[in-house]
């Protein structure tokens, strides 16, 4: 039966923006909530084996939804479940936790909050800077310290440089009727603008794009590296100056950067719920069926090998020497692994997704936790300010973060959070060393708080570019990138390729066109779903097209090489 393509319906202009788009402007969420499921496959396909290469979030939402639609997943974990979704719990803080990877999660993310609600769990905004949930924000730069609650309490120059980035982004980018579009789901008009701006900015980089904007060349350097500095919504940009102005588009455009939730009890509670969770409605496997009881409670070790079997099938083999032949793999770790963790045999992707995948750029990302006894920086000055608050400084620690559990119980700071270079001043250090860094930097902002005096356990840290599994935080496209990431995201299309380059799929924030943001994990993991079916001959219902089945004719802007 044939596929009917009709668009999603058109929305009102001031409606929630989300993640639909730019690139690939498909409905996920519509695609998700369908009654029609994802798809069907043929009654012999069920409960074939489909190997998932890594525990994150887009292995557990993919192996998830092939269950669902009577697949066997079966998952390989290097590491540990959850992925860069690292809730680690302070020993005796009664629940009072280390958010290690994604922590703070835009509303505009509806396929992932699409499983947060199915798994009943709550959220709650985020204390970004200039929030209400940061109660107050503390700017420190170049020795001088400002206390706000919202830009109106900063000086005019953050008003300014605020203004020039609006003025920024509307010149070079029409960000306005983009965005509007994007609101009312208007697929023609989104292709449209976003086409057109792919070949003017993908060769160049963030800082390109501001400093050559008529906004900012009306103003100082300062302005710049103020912007560069603290930047607005999460906070400074400086580190992705270096990126193609495509990657920081995006992040605009969908508003990542803003209206952002953390997940209570820790996000990790997201991919952990999905291999617990029993499916209503499920294809083939009995009721109460699970994830975790598919795979007798734990998944299958490393996947140390990938090959093409004499017969066709794919060949995976694990960390003790165990191998099993599949027809379709999915890996989701990041793609660096696939040539120093995984000896991947070569002829199973192209030469041109090869370097696709070996040019990827990982960002460096550090974290650096306390636990404290109270939220103490809740006591008030006389000036009527709290003694501290969410701080964003141009010292070590960069950004401060405060985490109020309740007035009886332990408080959570993040003393720093700092990206690329500012994240290697802390690689060679271990944490007691991270802790010292960081208070010494924050005693110049807090000369008469003594954070030591509060601090209760063992703090937590971690730097992902140290981790063997991981070798970086998340991708930052450079420019010239484009055609990378518009390889990697497209190979879920496989009816073009080889025999020989077929079975084997792609997921992760990695492969998607929003690196760092747990949405793009979500969303090439509902491609693979669409790419596994269609590989063993199912389709999606005749209602409910889905992600391949709209690629054709809305897919993204093909760059000439």
């Amino acid at each position: 039966m044939a596929v009917t393509l009709k668009p999603p319906a058109r929305r009102p202009a001031d409606a929630p923006i989300t993640m639909f788009g730019p690139d690939f402007p498909f409905a996920y969420d519509e695609w998700l909530a369908h009654p029609a499921g994802l798809g069907t496959l043929p009654a012999s396909r069920l409960g074939t084996e489909v190997a998932i290469v890594g525990a994150g979030m887009a292995g557990l939402t993919a192996a998830y939804e092939l269950m669902k639609l009577g697949l066997k997943p079966v998952v390989y974990e290097a590491s540990r479940m959850g992925g860069r979704l690292r809730s680690q719990p302070f020993e005796g803080g009664s629940g009072a936790i280390a958010e290690l990877g994604g922590m703070r999660f835009p509303l505009s993310s509806t396929g992932f909050y699409h499983y947060v609600r199915m798994l009943g769990l709550r959220s709650r905004p985020f204390p970004n800077p200039l929030t209400p949930a940061a109660n107050c924000t503390v700017i420190d730069l170049e020795g001088q310290t400002h206390w706000a609650r919202t830009l109106e309490d900063l000086p005019p120059l953050f008003r300014e440089v605020a203004q020039a980035w609006d003025d920024a982004l509307e010149e070079g980018a029409g960000f306005a009727e983009l965005q509007t579009a994007m609101r009312q789901r208007d697929v023609e008009r989104v292709k449209a603008l976003w086409n057109a701006l792919v070949p003017r900015w993908d060769d160049r980089t963030f800082y390109d794009f501001v400093a050559q904007s008529s906004a900012f060349q009306r103003l100082s350097f300062h302005h710049r590296e103020v912007f560069g500095q603290v930047g607005f919504g999460t906070g400074g940009w400086d580190s992705d100056f270096p990126n193609s102005m495509l990657e920081i588009l995006r992040v605009v455009l969908t508003g990542c950067d803003e209206n952002q939730h953390l997940i209570v009890g820790g996000a990790q509670q997201v991919p952990l719920g999905l291999w617990h969770h029993a499916p209503q409605r499920l294809v083939h496997w009995p009721q109460g069926t699970t994830l975790a009881k598919l795979h007798h409670g734990a998944p299958r070790p490393a996947v140390k090998a990938i090959q093409r079997a004499g017969n066709g099938q794919l060949e995976v083999t694990d960390a003790w020497g165990g191998t099993r032949r599949y027809d379709a793999v999915l890996v989701t770790c990041q793609s660096w692994l696939l040539t120093t963790q995984i000896a991947c045999e070569e002829s199973l992707f192209s030469q041109k997704l090869w370097m696709a995948l070996d040019r990827t750029r990982y960002m460096q990302s550090s974290k650096t936790f306390v636990m404290v006894d109270r939220p103490f920086w809740n006591d008030l000055r006389e000036s009527g300010w709290p003694v501290m608050g969410m701080t964003l400084t141009d010292r070590l620690t960069r950004g401060t973060y405060l985490f109020d559990n309740g007035p009886d119980q332990p408080g959570v700071i993040c003393l720093s959070y700092a990206w690329m270079s500012d994240a290697l001043k802390m690689l060679p250090y271990d944490s007691a060393k991270r802790v010292q860094l960081a208070l010494e930097a924050l005693r110049k902002i807090y000369p008469d708080v003594d954070i030591a005096s509060h601090i209760i356990g063992d703090p937590i840290t971690i730097s992902w570019e140290a981790d063997p599994y991981f070798l970086g935080a998340f991708k930052g496209a450079l420019p010239g990138h484009y055609r990378y990431n518009h390889r990697m995201y497209g190979h879920f299309m496989q009816d073009a390729l080889p025999e020989r380059e077929r079975g084997i799929f792609l997921a992760g924030d990695d492969i998607s066109f929003t690196p760092a943001w747990v949405e793009g994990a979500v969303q090439t993991a509902l491609n693979a779903v669409w790419g596994i079916v269609r590989h063993l001959g199912g389709a999606s219902h005749p209602d409910n097209p889905g992600p391949g089945d709209w690629y054709p004719h809305i897919g993204p802007v093909a760059l000439p090489d």
